[in-house]
């Protein structure tokens, strides 16, 4: 009976996954030993589960009725593992997180760390991307999201906020005419972050707003490539404030209209409202939102 339920187990990933080989990646088994286990299954229950062919896969009418039904002995089972998570002083089991790039280098990581000292039976698996990953088809547990939310039915809590200053190197600031207001900007070259608007909001040392357009020529998908670009004197840009304090360190950076701030962007924490590894992440999410994290 073990062995059938871990095949039945088996086969909800590769149902999950989409493929056998994403299956496999997850599982860290051999793409072979995935098709096999489904193989043999279909064998002993008489039915077949999948169409294979070479560009797609896709259940049948068995499959999805079996898919069902293994979907809710998983659940079961993990809210059983839950309940004794939140009864025991060394909850158990693996956590995938997915966070941007950029906090490998803050303070983030004393937290990640500390969480890791305190929480020795959790497993924690990180991916960090500045690409947006998606939780659901990817099977992360929980992001960390670095950006103002999007509505959507995935649970969220604030986790704290990354501040962000001005910059451009010396000798680009050298080559513009003096900026005495955030609309003179707008004659500037700037450095695009894809993920953000194409229009940047200032606040000065008064309380007054201004909204710049913010003209470009080069777009990157990544803060360090932001810090690179601007070092090279190829424009100004908001970068996070710990990067942008390794410029001023190194002489590469100044900061631009210092008595004007760019607003930092809110930390979330995200997780599907149905988690199957409810009080894993809720462990995590509260460790986190504890520590105040401003980067």
């Amino acid at each position: 009976m073990i062995e059938k339920l871990r095949s039945m187990a088996i086969f909800a990933t590769v149902v999950d996954r989409g493929s056998f080989r994403a299956a496999a990646q997850h599982l860290n088994l051999a793409p072979s030993r995935i098709s096999q286990t489904v193989s043999d299954l279909e064998r002993e229950l008489g039915v077949t589960l999948l169409y294979r062919s070479t560009r797609k896969m896709s259940l049948t009418n068995e499959g999805h009725i079996l898919y069902t039904k293994v979907g809710e002995m998983l659940q079961a089972a993990e809210t059983g593992l839950d309940a004794i998570n939140l009864m025991s002083n060394q909850p158990t089991g693996e956590l995938r997180i997915t966070a941007p790039a950029f906090v490998t280098q803050t303070g983030m990581m004393d937290s990640f760390a500390e969480f890791a000292k305190s929480n020795p039976g959790i497993v924690l698996k990180f991916n960090f991307s500045d690409h947006s990953r998606d939780l659901i088809s990817e099977g992360f547990d929980v992001a960390i999201r670095a950006a103002k939310l999007q509505d959507s039915e995935l649970m969220s809590r604030s986790i704290g906020r990354a501040d962000r200053l001005l910059v451009a190197s010396p000798d680009y600031i050298a080559s513009q005419q003096t900026a005495n207001h955030p609309r003179d900007l707008e004659k500037w070259s700037w450095l695009h972050f894809s993920m953000r608007p194409e229009r940047a909001e200032l606040i000065s040392e008064a309380g007054e707003s201004a909204s710049v357009e913010c003209k470009h020529r080069i777009e990157v998908d990544s803060a360090y490539a932001l810090y690179e670009f601007a070092v090279r004197g190829l424009g100004l840009t908001p970068l996070p404030a710990h990067l942008a304090n390794r410029g001023f360190q190194l002489g590469e950076l100044v900061r631009v209209m210092p008595e004007w701030s760019v607003p930092p962007i809110e930390l979330h924490a995200v997780w599907p409202d149905r988690s199957r590894r409810e009080s894993l992440t809720l462990i995590f999410v509260r460790f986190l939102a504890n520590q105040s994290n401003n980067l």
